[in-house]
């Protein structure tokens, strides 16, 4: 089991910095480091409209760009709603970016009521992440969120 409470005390004294850019790459090496069983931890920016640009990330090579209208990362970004997926491949408009990935766990991250972009979880084993896992990332992100001068990206 997963100790978020530990993870966030440790999360915020990492991220010492209000630079957006180190935030996200630490946070997501965190995640790598961390949590077991999963295999891609990132950030998608949106930077156009309607559209999400790959950010810092720890896992294989990704896929860019990502629209809104597709895929959990674009669900997640359209509706400004987590997305946590059991089973992607039961998903019609999935993006597979890793074959080995099963589910999938996403948090749009919001900034002075904008899209600024969303943090992206995968895992190979499918049902990975459950409410708790849910609830643990939302405070993680919102360490991240707390940390960093989103105005800039």
């Amino acid at each position: 089991m997963t100790n978020y409470d530990r993870l966030t005390r440790q999360l915020e004294a990492l991220l010492d910095t209000r630079d957006w850019l180190t935030n996200a790459a630490q946070t997501c090496a965190f995640i790598m480091q961390e949590v077991d069983r999963i295999n891609w931890a990132g950030f998608y920016l949106q930077r156009e409209p309607e559209i999400l640009s790959l950010g810092p990330f720890q896992g294989k090579p990704a896929c860019h760009p990502i629209p809104f209208s597709k895929g959990v990362c674009g669900a997640a970004a359209r509706r400004r709603e987590i997305q946590r997926v059991d089973d992607v491949y039961a998903m019609a408009d999935h993006i597979a970016c890793d074959a080995d990935s099963r589910a999938e766990l996403v948090i749009p991250i919001i900034a002075e009521d904008r899209v600024w972009g969303v943090l992206d979880l995968d895992s190979p084993i499918a049902g990975r992440f459950s409410e708790e896992d849910q609830s643990g990332f939302e405070r993680l992100a919102r360490v991240f969120i707390d940390a960093s001068d989103l105005r800039r990206a």
